[in-house]
């Protein structure tokens, strides 16, 4: 129980995550296409104010603005040779601000994919995949991060190459996976096996789950194949807040604070232990969390009746395991035979 994170898990029933970071910086005034990274050092108060944000809703733990932060994704912008500075910057900012909080916060330092696909489908390498993430996992160190966040996975070639540069850092982490594809990743990854990949590794994540998808129902849909797993390992539900629109030449998500507030209740009751938002969520949806997970009381485990009464149907009949994905199979068979 070195680490802050653990120690925090240790003391609490659950953890309140952050929200969306990039729908928080459009509204700020990225644009599209622009990495945000290059604003912690072309515009920190932006930045402080984004984590700020988190802070001041509730957030227990927020993530580093360095989802994008590896040399594959920089080099689309000529910032490859950046990396280093950007990923320091991203985490001594985050350090400023959770020093400042007056309580206990976790800074996580983002990490999120590659944007290449790993061998043998692609030609990323595993060692060429370690170095990146190592690359990135040194500065966000450097920076005061207090655990490495890596998220968004779809393969499990990844997962696997970011936990050994966690390793090579000698640092605690979590990992998520996406998990936006009928209940499976896009690299088609489902809950169980992610579930049975954490435990596999030499140094396992203090917390493993899902982040991102489709929507908050499908998100805990997912939980519960965790659950089923039999894995004890504390899980984290990072869901959407909603489904994207564009209105105004700006997307936004049609989640209510009333139903992230939902959300996170039945994701507590579940017992899901670090619990946040992904896309669209902003401070007034940490806000309504944060208040609904203090002050409603705890009830029995939801069934997935219940969170699709609460939170809206499913987008796919099942979650990827189970006789769906099998008729989902024997379906695409016949349709290339």
């Amino acid at each position: 129980m070195s680490d802050p994170l653990t120690r925090l898990l240790a003391e609490r029933d659950w953890l309140l995550a952050d929200g969306a970071t990039g729908t928080n910086l459009f509204n700020m005034g990225l644009e599209s296409g622009e990495p945000p990274e290059l604003w912690n050092v072309d515009h920190p108060d932006r930045i402080r104010a984004l984590y700020r944000g988190a802070v001041e809703a509730g957030s227990d733990l927020f993530l580093t603005n360095s989802f994008g932060g590896n040399a594959s994704r920089l080099k689309l912008h000529r910032a490859e040779a950046r990396v280093a500075e950007l990923n320091r910057a991203a985490a001594e900012l985050g350090r400023e601000v959770a020093d400042a909080a007056g309580r206990p916060v976790i800074v996580a330092g983002s990490i999120g994919p590659t944007g290449d696909i790993m061998a043998p489908m692609g030609s990323l390498t595993h060692e060429a995949a370690v170095e990146m993430f190592h690359e990135q996992a040194e500065a966000l160190k450097a920076g005061g991060a207090d655990v490495l966040w890596v998220e968004t996975i779809s393969a499990a070639e990844e997962f696997r190459a970011a936990a050994e540069a966690a390793l090579l850092v000698d640092m605690p982490w979590c990992g998520t996976m996406s998990f936006d594809t009928a209940g499976r990743t896009m690299m088609g990854i489902t809950s169980a096996q992610l579930s049975a990949l954490v435990e596999k590794l030499p140094n396992p994540p203090v917390a493993y789950g899902a982040n991102c998808g489709v929507g908050a129902s499908d998100l805990l849909r997912t939980v519960t194949g965790f659950l089923a797993s039999g894995n004890e390992r504390p899980i984290i539900a990072k869901g959407n807040a909603g489904i994207p629109r564009f209105e105004a030449g700006h997307i936004h998500y049609d989640g209510t604070p009333e139903l992230m507030a939902d959300y996170a209740c039945l994701a507590r009751d579940l017992g899901v232990r670090i619990i946040g938002g992904c896309c669209g969520t902003m401070p007034e949806h940490l806000r309504a969390m944060r208040e609904a997970l203090e002050t409603r009381p705890h009830g029995g485990r939801p069934t997935l009746e219940l969170i699709a009464e609460r939170l809206g149907g499913f987008s796919s009949t099942g979650d990827g395991t189970g006789e769906d994905a099998t008729a989902s199979r024997e379906r695409r068979g016949r349709r290339r035979g």
